[in-house]
């Protein structure tokens, strides 16, 4: 497994429009521990992004020595709103971010079931160009749920259209995260998020779902105690052979490098990672 830095540590929880954190901060954060990547989001550079800021994004990442994990080209999608799905209708900016950055993976959004003919489209024009479209287990969208998420996978039918396994919105949504959960995803994983909660009566944030109405949560970082069981997360990733990158998807809580290297720290402790190569700067 390779591991991944999110954009989203540089923003705020509910500010997914603003990066606190600059690109070359981030990436330097991201070398120094050891990350061989960065999860792209639209806060630092999206479809909106000027092309020349884009190529220089992707020249200061190779001499960073770090890849693309995965590309999240605008707001609507993270913000998980009713434009969210419009990407699907015209993906082909979002095919050029993703290959400017050199990165295989785009991250996209489903609301209704109307969005499933044109997340085929998207698929099979993506798939023309080498690249895979990935929806995350999320709330308030057709993949809240366990087997409804993997009834829209086998729906939409493309080989390149699969799933960003993320365990603290299925907890939030009710559902199982461990062992059985990841062996029935496993078919369909392009991806993983991690990120930390505790869910308790009193928690200070709410989440709204469709499945089970608004649910209390705290943020925390993935190295604090008493949240996700990260263990069994990674023990069971490794039992079903994946190998491909493990974001630490974690919103800021003022302090994002101090974060980056625990959680980093912390997940080598649960699991064994390759060693980033950074010979491949240029």
């Amino acid at each position: 497994m390779k591991l991944s830095l999110s954009a989203r540590i540089g923003e705020k929880f509910s500010a997914k429009r603003e990066a606190a954190v600059p690109l070359s901060e981030l990436a330097d954060i991201a070398a120094a521990n050891g990350y061989h990547a960065l999860c792209m989001r639209a806060s630092l550079i999206g479809i909106h992004t000027p092309r020349a800021e884009v190529i220089e994004a992707a020249h200061l990442l190779r001499q960073k020595g770090l890849a693309v994990s995965m590309v999240t080209g605008d707001f609507p999608i993270p913000e998980n709103s009713d434009e969210g799905p419009l990407a699907l209708r015209n993906i082909a900016p979002y095919l050029d971010l993703a290959e400017a950055l050199s990165c295989d993976l785009l991250r996209v959004a489903l609301r209704k079931a109307e969005d499933i003919p044109w997340a085929q489209r998207a698929a099979d024009q993506a798939g023309e160009r080498g690249i895979r479209l990935a929806h995350q287990c999320h709330n308030k969208s057709l993949f809240e749920q366990i087997d409804a998420s993997v009834d829209v996978l086998r729906r939409i039918g493309r080989k390149n259209f699969g799933l960003t396994y993320e365990p603290g919105n299925l907890e939030l949504c009710g559902e199982s995260y461990g062992r059985a959960t990841i062996e029935k995803f496993a078919p369909y994983l392009f991806n993983v998020y991690l990120q930390n909660q505790r869910l308790h009566p009193a928690a200070k944030s709410v989440m709204v779902t469709w499945c089970r109405g608004n649910v209390p949560f705290d943020q925390i970082q993935v190295h604090d105690p008493g949240g996700i069981d990260f263990g069994e997360i990674m023990q069971s990733l490794a039992a079903i052979g994946y190998d491909g990158y493990v974001t630490i998807h974690d919103a800021s809580l003022g302090k994002p490098r101090e974060d980056a290297e625990k959680n980093a720290r912390h997940l080598r402790s649960l699991a064994h990672f390759e060693p980033a190569d950074r010979s491949l700067v240029s």
